[in-house]
């Protein structure tokens, strides 16, 4: 119950203030394992048990990274994917370390031979799987799938009884009778040739084969999850400074027409000082020209006075 209360409410649940110190975002805390990723929970109890992570791991935490996650990109998915990565190298190396250790034990075939053992292993993994699915799907009730997927196994083993006998005709049957191994691909077990449909349901279905699947699941599902919100983030900042650009294009735009008005005004105003220094000019030559007739008038006047002819005539009056 405490676990399931942790699980919905988060640390914050009980008032534990001991609890709340340690935050979700701690780098002690395993991001894995808020992703519920994580190889140590996901293959505990299987013969690669790998014991406790040495990281923290609290479901109170991730309930408290749950609901952090809604509000906003965390991108934990970063440090769960070179988590599973390093993981499944790892596992991955062993599984080539073990196909070259069976390279050099077993007794060595011919090419045509080696091919006609790989097509019995590959109708073993397919009987394996087969048998896998109708155990679970039986597990959960769904009877009738589970009776199609059981008449599917059973044209595999037709399939695959053709294929043994098609080996066996390949070699001497003192060499048949040993026991082929072969790695598994995904969780790097070793698979006999010869193993019956129970080992191979078993292994199929198993916690270790299945746990390893969800491992690389779930690593290529992080992987795109972390690709998406990397191409939706570019995007984002894309618009951004599109966004920015654009605002700063209205600003040089808005500058520029207030520049333009400015210098219109300043160029009206210009035309309207050289108007009124036209009209002024204009004003100062009439009063000139004014003056001028005003002096010439006076002058023409002086000189008739000053004329002998005027003087006679005011002399006879």
């Amino acid at each position: 119950m405490r676990a399931l209360l942790d699980q919905l409410m988060g640390t914050a649940r009980d008032g534990d203030e001991s609890r709340q110190r340690v935050k979700f975002t701690d780098e002690r805390v395993c991001k894995s394992h808020l992703l519920n990723c994580c190889p140590h929970d996901i293959l505990s109890g299987t013969r690669m048990d790998l014991g406790e992570c040495s990281k923290i791991h609290d479901l109170a935490l991730r309930a408290d990274y749950e609901i952090a996650s809604k509000e906003r990109d965390l991108f934990f998915e970063l440090d769960a994917v070179d988590h599973l990565e390093s993981f499944i190298a790892d596992c991955d190396r062993r599984t080539e370390l073990a196909k070259k250790r069976l390279a050099e034990t077993q007794e060595e075939i011919s090419a045509e031979v080696a091919a006609k053992a790989e097509k019995v292993h590959e109708l073993n993994e397919e009987i394996g799987k087969l048998l896998a699915k109708a155990e679970q799907l039986g597990a959960e009730g769904n009877v009738d799938e589970a009776q199609k997927v059981l008449q599917e196994v059973e044209k595999v083993r037709t399939k695959k009884k053709d294929a043994e006998e098609e080996y066996r005709n390949s070699m001497p049957a003192s060499s048949f009778q040993q026991q082929k191994l072969r790695v598994c691909e995904v969780c790097s077990a070793y698979l006999g040739l010869h193993d019956n449909d129970r080992r191979l349901a078993d292994h199929f279905g198993g916690k270790l084969h299945l746990g390893f699947i969800q491992i690389r699941e779930k690593l290529e599902q992080l992987k795109k999850t972390v690709a998406d919100k990397q191409e939706r983030r570019n995007q984002e900042r894309l618009k951004r400074r599109e966004e920015r650009e654009r605002e700063e294009r209205m600003r040089k735009r808005t500058k520029s027409r207030s520049r333009e008005r400015r210098r219109s005004r300043s160029r009206e105003r210009e035309r309207e000082r050289r108007r009124r220094r036209s009209r002024s000019s204009s004003r100062e030559r009439r009063r000139s020209r004014s003056r001028s007739r005003d002096r010439e008038r006076r002058r023409r006047h002086r000189s008739r006075s000053r004329s002998p002819s005027h003087s006679r005539r005011e002399h006879s009056h």
